[in-house]
């Protein structure tokens, strides 16, 4: 394929210049991956200070 020649061609119909847009934006988003790429893991150094548990900030304060 050369640089000059089209990716698409309209074969019936004179598209307006939203339809081409539609059909270019669709084609575009079918041809990206179907999954988002996977979170960055959390280390271990930022875990080690968020707390355990949903409540343990509030037993942090009660007596031992």
């Amino acid at each position: 394929m050369s640089a000059e020649e089209p990716l698409f061609r309209v074969v019936r119909g004179v598209p307006t210049a939203e339809e081409l847009a539609a059909l270019v934006g669709a084609v575009i988003m079918r041809s990206r991956p179907a999954a988002a790429p996977a979170p960055a893991a959390t280390s271990a150094w930022a875990r080690s200070g968020r707390p355990a548990g949903r409540t343990t900030w509030r037993a942090s304060g009660l007596p031992r």
